[in-house]
């Protein structure tokens, strides 16, 4: 059985998801692939060459992404996850940089004021990577780079994470035209408490 979702090494997809299987308790049965984009994961699943792809929900591509639903794509379970601990980070060796490196959907997170430039980056993991190979001066990067790296990072100000809505999708349509959903999940109990 395999999984794809959307790489590079190390972004919050390939975190979420190695989350998943855990929880599926599949990680010693599946195996999963990155892929640089979810049009790609989405035709490797469509030619048979993976068998479910896990996606974020808030994702830019998905959207076109559920719309292959009409190709034979569908989305078949959904789950809430953070995501890794988010931080401003700052190489050790510059003082005061001047621009701040982020992917654009985690610019709501900070308050972009405090920076005269911003420097939109295509993923988190890519800023991280840039920030320890000297890319970026200071970037919104995944906040474990400033312990793995202490002598490069520090963490200039935490951001922590945010609870995302996260899909999966498979060859195989389940919910048959119906509402598929738990009603004993945290949220139905929630509402019967409230009701």
């Amino acid at each position: 059985m395999k999984f794809i979702t959307l790489g590079p090494s190390g972004s919050n997809h390939e975190f979420v998801t190695r989350r998943y299987l855990d929880f599926h308790g599949l990680r010693d049965s599946a195996t999963m692939e990155l892929t640089p984009d979810f049009e790609q994961g989405a035709q490797a699943l469509l030619q048979d060459r993976a068998d479910f792809m896990v996606q974020c929900a808030v994702h830019p591509a998905t959207a076109e992404t559920v719309a292959k639903c009409f190709e034979g794509l569908y989305v078949i379970d959904s789950f809430i996850s953070p995501s890794q601990d988010l931080a401003i980070l700052q190489r050790s060796d510059v003082r005061h940089p001047q621009s701040l490196a982020v992917m654009p959907p985690t610019l709501p997170y900070i308050d972009r004021s405090q920076w005269r430039r911003i420097e939109l980056v295509e993923t988190v993991a890519q800023v991280t990577r840039g920030l320890i190979d000297g890319t970026y001066a200071a970037g919104l990067g995944y906040a474990s780079a400033a312990a793995m790296h202490p002598e490069l990072l520090h963490v200039a100000q935490f951001v922590g994470t945010v609870d995302d809505a996260w899909i999966v999708y498979g060859r195989t349509r389940l919910s048959a035209g119906r509402l598929t959903a738990w009603r004993d999940s945290p949220a139905g109990r929630l509402y019967r408490q409230a009701a």
